[in-house]
């Protein structure tokens, strides 16, 4: 699924708009962004949570040549499921489905 397919997802499954999905979608996006930017971790009940996972620098080699190289350090975004998501994933019931309004 790319984020038009996302969008119109969200559209459907919401009763919205495709512009209101569409602004919805990229609020979240930069959400998760500008907290993953102060390192904060975003924790979303039954999905999962997004953190920021720092790597020192490292010694590494450079796979043509084989001389050693410097990795500088960096930081990585990273996702860890929930508990929920992976009983999902496993095709697991849940006993706390999640439903959205019907209107």
């Amino acid at each position: 699924m790319n984020k038009d397919e996302l969008i119109e997802r969200v559209a459907v499954r919401s009763y919205l708009t495709r512009a209101e999905a569409f602004r919805a979608v990229e609020a979240v996006f930069a959400t998760i962004g500008d907290a993953a930017i102060r390192g904060e971790a975003v924790s979303i009940n039954r999905f999962g949570i997004f953190s920021v996972k720092s790597c020192s620098a490292r010694e590494g080699r450079n796979p043509r040549t084989g001389e050693r190289i410097l990795i500088c350090p960096t930081r990585k975004l990273v996702f860890r499921a929930s508990r929920a998501m992976k009983d999902l994933l496993l095709g697991e019931e849940r006993s706390d489905p999640i439903e959205l309004d019907p209107r």
